[in-house]
């Protein structure tokens, strides 16, 4: 599954360049992510053509036994710990990403709580986003990201979309409440939020931040123009150091990031 090869596959090309976003449930990754695709133009390019793309950790969630999807059916079950995950599927699928290889995604069912048989097939990018409430936890594939994004709103904020997002899906209010103080705060503040230390840059507000998107667009339109050498985490491997600061308010001036370092420009502020 984490591979479809073929002669497109073995094409020559640089190595793709990894961005993992991250953030609580309900914060905005995915809307971050298409509003990346949308400034650079991507929406109206075919798929098969496109230069970046985006995939989601959602993709990876493990067959559940049919106990398991008893409970998930209830709310009863935990979708947000780490153990919800296929992390090898996960970790393989990415690394064939990485090496330029086609590769087939796992479709997931979210109203059934189920993985369909139908796969999505992604061919080779010259940008990858991938987010997921938990996309830095498991070091081995925090480590793959050659940038890392985290995007900070407001824990009120993402309760409502969370709501409003899961009725739209044919959930009981009372069972998404209980679903969200009984697992997802918890593991919010257990699994994930730990892990914004582990960010290249912060996005307070999210999509809201223009200033952000915009430095970011700019960054991913330097990759694909060309200059992705510099922006290759090379002595970051875990071993270099890296300065955090988050990403500008509205009134912050466009800055250029500092190659292989952890840059986020001036301000304060404050986590799909």
């Amino acid at each position: 599954m984490a591979s479809a090869g073929g002669a497109e596959s073995e094409r020559p090309r640089p190595k793709p360049f990894l961005i993992g976003v991250s953030g609580g449930t309900a914060s905005g990754k995915s809307t971050v992510c298409e509003k990346i695709m949308e400034l650079l133009g991507q929406n109206e390019v075919e798929r098969r053509q496109r230069k970046v793309l985006i995939l989601s950790q959602d993709s990876f969630y493990k067959v559940l036994t049919a106990e398991q999807q008893a409970k998930a059916l209830k709310g009863q079950y935990n979708f947000d710990h780490p153990d919800a995950f296929d992390n090898d599927l996960m970790h393989t699928t990415l690394k064939n990403i990485v090496e330029g290889k086609t590769v087939e995604v796992p479709t997931y069912d979210f109203v059934t709580h189920s993985r369909l048989a139908d796969t999505t097939v992604v061919y080779p990018a010259d940008v990858v986003l991938f987010e997921g409430i938990l996309v830095f936890y498991n070091q081995d594939i925090r480590d793959m990201f050659h940038l890392r994004l985290f995007v900070d709103t407001d824990s009120d904020v993402r309760l409502s979309r969370r709501v409003l997002r899961d009725m739209k899906r044919g959930r009981d209010l009372e069972q998404i409440l209980t679903q969200y103080t009984t697992f997802v705060k918890p593991a919010f503040e257990e699994f994930c939020l730990p892990t914004k230390k582990y960010a290249d840059v912060i996005i307070p507000r999210g999509v809201d931040n223009m200033v952000a998107i915009n430095l970011i667009v700019q960054h991913i339109q330097d990759i694909l123009n060309g200059d992705i050498c510099k922006w290759q985490r090379g002595a970051m491997n875990g071993h270099g150091r890296t300065y955090k600061r988050p990403f500008p308010e509205q009134t912050e001036s466009s800055s250029v990031l500092a190659a292989g370092k952890r840059s986020h420009l001036e301000s304060s502020s404050r986590p799909h």
